[in-house]
């Protein structure tokens, strides 16, 4: 799904597609329209999540936890893509830093199973097959199949992991990107990853992101000092480090057929994890 694709979609919804701005194009089309920010799946399948991030986002409300507040309680259906309405933040007063996402975390991480609504684990590589479907003939069908290797090999070492940490609640998408600093303070946004897993996980991100894509050390010593603890230590960490390796290569090959750069990055990744490189330098996508 392209951004004119997701207009159409906006339109066929009775929403002014003609007055949105697009925000981002990832796993959804995230456009502003008005006081509202408008989200648009790419993928009919993504319905069930949709549904269950809006609930999410009423769970959180109740809880105190500064996120972001749902404008319609249920997804509208365009075209078989689910469509999610948010009450727009106010404009940031600064950019989010890791030490910001902190205290967001041990928020959720403290957080009890929420009543009347199952959390599903964390399929971190429950998504490879579809991104890769949706890559098509784009890339090279022996890099597909050597990330499909790797999922089935980190799969069950991933699910026989012992954790430091109590399971429970989690983001699932635990970035910097995720938090919108207004001036009452950090919000967390995009909660169509939450899950109920190991707590590793979330931190894990923000590992993979100083060892791969750039984040500087001290910003990162300044989110477990705030956090309280470096998942570093856990002799788990590489494993759910080389899961998270795994999803993130096969997630950007779905923009490989229409994004040239796309491409690129995928046939990056790839070749370092081949290569059994892990400070081989990735780019944010």
């Amino acid at each position: 799904m392209d951004e004119a694709r997701a207009r159409e979609i906006l339109a066929a919804a009775g929403l002014r597609a003609a007055d949105a701005s697009l925000l981002a194009l990832g796993e959804n089309a995230v456009f502003a329209l008005g006081d509202l920010v408008v989200k648009v799946g790419r993928d009919p399948e993504l319905l069930p999540r949709a549904e269950r991030e809006l609930t999410l986002a009423g769970w959180l409300e109740s809880a105190g936890v500064p996120a972001v507040r749902a404008a319609e309680a249920e997804p509208l259906v365009a075209e078989g893509h689910p469509i999610t309405l948010w009450h727009r933040l106010p404009a940031a007063v600064r950019p989010a830093e890791p030490r910001d996402l902190a205290p967001l975390l041990r928020l959720i991480h403290a957080l009890p199973e929420p009543a009347g609504l199952t959390l599903p684990r964390r399929e971190l590589l429950g998504g490879v097959e579809r991104w890769l479907r949706l890559a098509g003939d784009a890339i090279d069908p022996a890099d597909a199949a050597f990330l499909r290797e790797r999922r089935d090999s980190f799969a069950p070492a991933a699910a026989a992991l012992t954790p430091h940490l109590t399971p429970g609640p989690i983001h699932g998408d635990a970035l910097p990107r995720n938090v919108h600093v207004g001036s009452e303070g950090p919000v967390l946004v995009d909660l169509e990853t939450f899950s109920s897993d190991l707590r590793e996980h979330d931190l894990v991100v923000l590992a993979l992101s100083r060892d791969r894509y750039g984040l500087d050390p001290a910003a990162y010593d300044a989110f477990t000092e705030a956090y309280g603890w470096d998942v570093r230590e856990w002799e788990g960490c590489a494993v759910l480090r080389g899961a998270r390796e795994t999803a993130s290569c096969a997630w950007v090959a779905q923009h490989a057929p229409v994004n040239p750069k796309a491409l690129a990055e995928f046939e990056r990744r790839v070749a370092s994890l081949r290569d059994g490189d892990p400070e081989v330098r990735w780019y944010p996508f």
